[in-house]
């Protein structure tokens, strides 16, 4: 009788667990998204003036004309949706700092900076642990200024002026480094440039 009794109490205990974990409470937490925060539960999508939908805030991009600022280099690779903006997926390389896939990987990225005039920094050669990061630091941003200038004929100072506005504050204010978002900086030259 004693094994009955307890098989039961595991399994209402079971489902009990379960509906809590696996019901109840995503759903409180897709209701606090939709409702607190709907910008960052669908994907925190930028929109163009028409409705568009051009990229998420969230997720690095590959950019590859002169006339926009490069971002982290990334080892996954974007996939277009029908009607989406692009996305990744997560993930690194896991190659060890020896091996030569990976070493010829940074000797190609170097090279080409180099043909680009462009300052080295660790943003603009390693990528990041999920290959999705948006951001580059300010010292990076910098570095890509005068190529940026050059390539659509402003001034220096017009485009550090947009990397200052689109220059995130540490995480809590005390967390991390200031960081750069590419695709709302990229955004902005775009908006720059038409009204110039």
């Amino acid at each position: 009788m004693s094994i009955v009794k307890d098989t039961t109490r595991a399994i209402r205990m079971t489902l009990i667990l379960w509906v809590l974990s696996a019901i109840i409470y995503p759903l409180v937490i897709v209701v606090v998204g939709q409702v607190f925060f709907p910008f960052q539960a669908n994907g925190s999508v930028i929109q163009s003036p028409q409705g568009q939908p051009l990229g998420s805030a969230l997720i690095g991009q590959a950019f590859t004309s002169e006339r926009y600022f490069i971002s982290r280099p990334s080892v996954v690779e974007y996939s277009i949706g029908k009607d989406a903006a692009p996305t990744g997926i997560s993930g690194a390389s896991n190659l060890a700092p020896s091996n030569p896939k990976l070493i010829k990987r940074i000797q190609a990225e170097v090279d080409q900076f180099q043909k680009k005039d462009i300052s080295l920094t660790n943003d603009l050669v390693y990528t990041s642990g999920s290959g999705l990061d948006p951001h580059i630091s300010v010292a990076t941003a910098n570095a890509q200024v005068e190529k940026v200038a050059r390539a659509r004929t402003l001034s220096p100072d017009q485009i550090r002026s947009l990397i200052a506005e689109n220059t995130d504050d540490r995480f809590l204010g005390i967390f991390g480094e200031p960081g750069v978002n590419v695709f709302k900086l990229n955004l902005a030259l775009d908006t720059l440039k038409s009204s110039s």
